[in-house]
């Protein structure tokens, strides 16, 4: 490994100055993934600056009902913080189903939202890779992709978010309150993540040196009766093969409002907004959430490996909503 600096400041601003102005410099919290990425060489960070004595640890109630996320609050904590676990359930399973009990004792809630993507081929140091050399090209498209997007892909890359929380924030309209050199922004977790189109390097909308301080979850009575559902290869600690977060509402036998958000098919968290309007006044039956899942998966771009996907997914959706329901 090679030399690193590190710093442990005890304000926001000054570990954002000591950020901004290193390219190579990058925040830490929990470190499961950062530490990963550095032991393997796949990250030229050398100046690592530890915000764990910054003080957004809490959860924090917010006018109508909502829920603020410190972003230094461990996966753990929020996992069984009970007004998640009362008023976003779906939030809580995707906590749970996301990582090891020793991870989520360490992992932070903004880490888990900034983690890079499982590809090997991005993490083998050697293979063509578009997010970690730039214009190098992308393994995948013609390799080993069995687990890759079948969503939002371009010819520059085709790798999946690997976050299961960010699926379940994506589902519910979370905001993602961040600080950086030029003050304080909001932004709503779908625009949060970024489609690889031609620049695949750029994962996210952060610039250099802006942190994450919170995440929001607004107010909402349909997220009470949500769930999250993860399809993997195996029980044990797994990334999604097709993972789902719904919500869904039923008066009289109609769908009146839904939340749905896929994980494990698209290069960013993806919100099913075509199933989304198909369901609304549509009743309430299984044919109604197959036939969605069906519309939202016609943009399908397959490769062999990845093609059973489509029909997991499909499959996966119509039992969550009517299990939701």
């Amino acid at each position: 490994m090679r030399p690193l600096s590190y710093a442990r400041p005890h304000d926001a601003a000054t570990a954002i100055a000591l950020v901004e102005r290193t390219p190579t410099a990058a925040f830490l919290a929990g470190g499961t993934t950062e530490v990963d990425l550095l032991r393997l060489g796949i990250v030229p960070h050398d100046v690592l600056v530890d915000i764990n004595e910054l003080p957004y640890r809490d959860v924090e109630e917010l006018p109508g009902g909502g829920l603020r996320l410190g972003a230094l609050a461990r996966m753990s904590d929020v996992a069984r913080d009970p007004r998640i676990v009362a008023r976003y359930p779906a939030v809580s399973q995707a906590l749970l189903l996301g990582a090891s009990e020793q991870l989520r004792n360490m992992a932070s809630i903004g880490g888990n939202l900034c983690q890079r993507v499982r590809c090997a081929y991005f993490r083998d140091g050697v293979s063509p890779c578009n997010k970690r050399e730039p214009g190098t090209g992308c393994a995948a498209l013609d390799g080993v992709n069995r687990s890759h997007a079948i969503l939002g892909g371009s010819p520059s890359c085709i790798a999946t978010h690997p976050s299961d929380l960010a699926v379940a924030l994506v589902a519910f309209d979370a905001v993602v309150h961040v600080i950086g050199p030029n003050g304080s922004r909001s932004i709503p977790i779908d625009d949060f993540y970024l489609l690889p189109g031609d620049t695949p390097d750029r994962e996210h909308s952060l610039a250099q040196g802006e942190l994450i301080v919170a995440v929001d979850l607004p107010g909402d009575v349909i997220a009470v009766r949500s769930t999250y559902a993860k399809i993997r290869d195996r029980q044990s600690y797994e990334f999604a093969l097709v993972s789902v977060a719904a919500a869904i509402a039923v008066s009289e036998g109609v769908v009146r409002d839904v939340r749905l958000a896929l994980g494990g098919v698209g290069t960013k968290p993806w919100r099913a907004r075509i199933a989304e309007a198909e369901l609304i006044g549509a009743p309430a039956t299984r044919e109604s959430y197959a036939a969605a899942a069906v519309s939202e998966l016609a943009g399908a771009d397959v490769r062999p490996d990845n093609a059973f996907k489509v029909p997991l997914a499909e499959r996966t959706i119509a039992r969550v909503l009517a299990g939701a329901a």
